[in-house]
Parts: C-alpha cells; structure tokens; sequence
C-alpha cells in the first residue's frame, strides 16, 4: 500500500508525534497501511485484508491516536515543509453521516447535547456534519473545524483564522461568509477580504482575479473526499473524524 518512498517520508513524521510507550508498536508500517486503507475504502474495521495484519490492531491505534490529538500533530508536522499564506482560502463542506455514526456515548448528557458534542446534527441534506477547512495559497489544508450539519460557516471561521501561523495577503471565502464584522477582523488582522457581498447587500470590493482562485479550496476537498471516510462519515465521535480529515490532509500535502 504505501512505497518504501512514501513510508521512508511517513515513518519519521509518525515516530516523531506518535504517543512514547514503554514498548513500540508492532509492524508500525503495516498498521499504519491497515489504517490508511480502511479510511481510503470506507469500509468496516473487520474487512482490513489479513495481510495488513490483526484489524483490531488498527481500529484501536487510530482511534487511541485520535483522543491524543496525534492526527492533528501529524499535520502539523509536515506543514513545516512551508506554508504559503499569499492567499488564504476559506471554505466548509456538508458530509453525510452513515446510520453507524450515530449512537455515540451521551456521557450523562442528553442525544441532543450528545450529537452537538460529537458534531453530528440535521440539515435539508440529511444527518450529518459540517467541515470547514482554511487552506492555504497552494491548496494544502492548515487546519479544521468541526460543526453539526445545520450549522452556519461563519462562526468557524475566526478560529481557524487564528490557526494561521502569520498573516495572509488575502482571505478567499465565498458568499456564505459575507459579514461586516468578518470582514473588519480580517482588515484588523493585515490581510485583505476577498469575499463578494450577497444578494440583499451593498456591493464591496472584491477583486476577480483573487476572488477567481477559490477554485484551489474547491480542489483540496475533490482530493480528500475522494477517500471514502471523508467522503461519509463512518466515526461516532468527533475526535475521530477530525483524524481521518487531518490523515487524509496530512497524506496530501506529501504528494503536493
């Protein structure tokens, strides 16, 4: 599954954010190939090909992983290969949720509080979450936010902002984060909005030939949902579905 090229890059990167125990883990590379496959197939733990070694092992590596934030600190590492915040692109996507992400743990709570934690909720698409990534001016993904599927964008958006390691030249988002305040953040920080007014607004600046760039954002998610776990979503809770998006970003930016 992954060429001795592709895990001589990987394996250093996992080494180096993966939990420290007192032993190592078995076969890291055929585990981290059981893993990779099951989010690219969207299928269940239990059909991992044997070969990739005991699925058990896999499910409860990821999903431990996931809890300790090493997804996310795996994405983090490769962006220091350089992120190029020319321009900025802001962008959320509504991903279907399968019948078997539900039914996650309340913790005390009530199924309404419940699904909010774990970013599951209903929209006229159906049961499901809503993503937003910010990516940057080559199309890589920085960082996610995680919301229930009839949430709106826009509160997402000043947290990721905040994720960016300096200031943008441009922030590139489209209609649905149309917003005074936004945009004042945005000036407030040095950067500049390219984010065209909506229909019931007065007319702002917004050049065409930033604003025509978008379609880099639009790409980064054609890239990841063509893993079948982005695609849909599998996880019952949050944590683990912001792994399989920072995993599959993370894979992205070693073949960008």
């Amino acid at each position: 599954m992954l060429t001795d090229a592709q895990w001589a890059m990987l394996d250093p990167l996992v080494e180096q954010c993966r939990p420290k125990g007192k032993t190592p883990p078995h076969d890291l590379r055929r585990t981290m190939e059981a893993i990779l496959w099951r989010h690219q197939n969207g299928a269940k733990w239990r059909s991992v090909p044997v070969e990739l070694g005991p699925w058990w092992r896999a499910a409860q590596t990821f999903i431990r992983w996931a809890r300790l934030g090493v997804w996310e600190r795996l994405l983090n590492l490769v962006q220091e290969r350089g992120i190029q915040l020319g321009m900025t692109f802001l962008d959320g996507t509504s991903v279907r949720a399968h019948q078997k992400a539900a039914g996650a743990r309340r913790k005390g709570g009530s199924q309404a509080q419940r699904d909010h934690r774990e970013a599951l909720g209903r929209s006229r698409g159906g049961y499901g979450t809503k993503a937003c990534v910010i990516a940057d001016g080559l199309g890589r993904a920085i960082a996610f936010r995680l919301a229930p599927g009839q949430a709106h964008e826009l509160p997402d958006a000043i947290p990721l902002l905040d994720s960016l390691p300096g200031v943008p030249a441009w922030v590139v988002a489209d209609r649905g984060y149309s917003s005074h305040s936004f945009r004042e953040r945005i000036w407030n920080l040095g950067a500049r909005p390219a984010i065209p007014a909506k229909a019931n607004e007065a007319p702002v600046a917004c050049p065409d030939w930033i604003y025509n760039n978008r379609n880099v954002v639009e790409r980064l998610w054609a890239r990841l949902k063509e893993w079948r776990a982005v695609a849909t979503r599998y996880e019952k809770t949050a944590s683990s579905f912001m792994g399989v998006l920072c995993l599959a970003a993370a894979i992205d930016w070693l073949k960008n």
